[in-house]
């Protein structure tokens, strides 16, 4: 499988292949994880927010559950602030998919369980970023996401 070249800055990453299938190693979640086009985009994502716009790694959770309506669901990326509440929810597709409103759906129903005031969508090739108002029940996209000391 070749793998895509991103809007993220190039990290260099610990890879290895067992049988026909390559894993690289993922620091946040401290073990091996296989290499599918998706875990590509969200890898390259959280070295993104962690070189490059300053967000905390040990405040990031990668792969994450969640139940909505009493459902288990699964988040790609989810950032902490530094008084313990979320900040950030990423949802990551690989880069064949494109960012289509059901994108920005799956992102905001997940939302209603973790009130977020930054949403994130990206295919890799493409990234969105809004800043929800909760109680206004407003959004507003953002040119670009802040650093996390500004969040």
């Amino acid at each position: 499988m070749k793998l895509p070249n991103l809007i993220f800055p190039a990290h260099e990453f610990s890879t290895k292949s067992i049988g026909n299938k390559k894993y690289l190693f993922d620091n946040f979640r401290k073990k091996w994880i296989q290499i599918t086009p998706e875990e590509w985009v969200r890898q390259n994502l959280a070295h993104y927010l962690v070189s490059q716009l300053k967000f905390p790694a040990g405040l990031m959770v990668l792969e994450g559950s969640l139940k909505l309506n009493g459902l288990p669901k699964r988040f790609d990326l989810l950032v902490y602030g530094k008084g313990g509440l979320p900040v950030l929810l990423a949802e990551c597709k690989s880069s064949a998919v494109k960012i289509t409103q059901s994108v920005f759906d799956q992102a905001s129903h997940y939302n209603i369980v973790l009130g977020v005031p930054y949403l994130l969508v990206t295919n890799g090739l493409q990234m969105f970023v809004c800043k929800i108002n909760s109680e206004a029940k407003e959004y507003a996209f953002l040119e670009e996401l802040p650093e996390f000391g500004l969040l």
